[in-house]
């Protein structure tokens, strides 16, 4: 008599865990999505904040907006001659 109420308790347990796993499963993966998706909005939170501040300089700084056309797009001033300096060749 016992064994048979062990038998069938053993049996209800394995059928609630065939029935329960997979969702515990995807729980566990919907929870690490989700903290994945936390760090990336975290970064770019960051990032986000890191280009308005370099918008603002562009915007508001001379000096800056001086600096970017220089070395990103080779103005020169009314009198300055540009001087290319070259890597050395390696042989």
């Amino acid at each position: 008599m016992i064994l048979k109420k062990a038998f069938w308790l053993f049996g209800i347990a394995v059928f609630l865990l065939f029935i329960f796993l997979p969702g515990y499963s995807k729980l566990q993966e919907l929870r690490d999505k989700n903290a994945e998706l936390e760090a990336k909005i975290k970064n770019l939170t960051k990032e986000n904040t890191l280009l308005h501040y370099e918008l603002k300089r562009v915007e508001n700084d001379p000096l800056y907006q001086e600096k970017i056309l220089r070395d990103k797009m080779g103005v020169v001033r009314k009198g300055e001659i540009p001087v290319k300096i070259l890597a050395p060749r390696k042989e």
